[in-house]
């Protein structure tokens, strides 16, 4: 267990720093669809049907949205961009770098995590996390940076809703995005960690801890859009076009992703 724990947080670990805050991007990198991190094992997936259907291969990077908003802004040679937020992606079409406002294509979800041997209760209603807040159980809890990871903005919000914020800020810790705040929340660095559903669902990670959702109406809804910037390649717009089929969304709901209506 404690091998399959060190192989799980080593490929967590790794995509978390797919792509760093600030890390430099050289032109010649053929790096193509920018994806929020909460992505990386649906869209794998999604990825692999579509090489298979079409025999077109693409690359991806995983991060947070509100850094590669940045990057894009900086010249980045992204083609594509599925954010977690479409606040961003509406930023980035208001600066002329997309095609259009792109469309959404799935509603997020967050919840609480907890690794096996953590002397927290997954409890969606956060009531053991402020129990645990006030007889010490609780020491470190992650979740991703709410000031460019939408992942933690809704963490923020729903731990403010249970009236929890001011109380726990001293204890948290900050994952660059979510998939880094999962791997925080599964090796045992920490107590646990709200980290999003389609991250919790993936086998790799749900064999590590016990994960409850998080009411929705606690936070605001994880709006996910996807747009194409400006000189898209033929195969990045198939795909794109891709994540609207039937069997791409199959995909993407297996991993806990509620289908959009734009």
């Amino acid at each position: 267990m404690l091998l399959q724990r060190r192989r799980v947080v080593a490929t967590l670990s790794a995509l978390a720093l797919t792509c760093a805050a600030g890390a430099p991007l050289r032109a010649q990198t053929l790096l193509i669809v920018a994806a929020a991190a909460d992505l990386r094992f649906a869209i794998a997936d999604v990825a692999a049907k579509f090489e298979k259907d079409t025999g077109q291969q693409l690359k991806f990077v995983f991060g947070s949205s509100g850094n590669f908003k940045t990057q894009i802004l900086q010249g980045a040679p992204f083609q594509m961009l599925m954010s977690a937020d479409e606040d961003y992606v509406f930023q980035l079409a208001d600066a002329g770098r997309t095609e259009g406002r792109g469309r959404l294509y799935a509603i997020g979800r967050i919840g609480i995590l907890v690794p096996t041997g953590s002397p927290l209760k997954a409890d969606g209603e956060l009531r053991d996390l402020a129990a645990a807040l006030k007889d010490g159980r609780l020491h470190k809890f992650a979740i991703a940076n709410p000031e460019h990871a939408p992942y933690g903005l809704r963490a923020k919000e729903a731990l403010q809703h249970a009236g929890l914020w001011d109380a726990i800020q001293g204890r948290l810790v900050l994952g660059e995005n979510i998939a880094q705040t999962a791997q925080f929340a599964t090796s045992g660095s920490t107590q646990g960690g709200i980290v999003a559903l389609s991250l919790a669902m993936a086998p790799a990670v749900a064999r590590l801890g016990r994960f409850e959702l998080i009411p929705d109406a606690w936070h605001e809804p994880l709006r996910q859009r996807m747009v194409l910037l400006k000189g898209a390649s033929p195969a990045v717009r198939a795909f794109y076009a891709y994540l609207s089929t039937p069997a791409a969304q199959e995909i993407m709901a297996r991993y806990g992703f509620a289908m959009p209506h734009d």
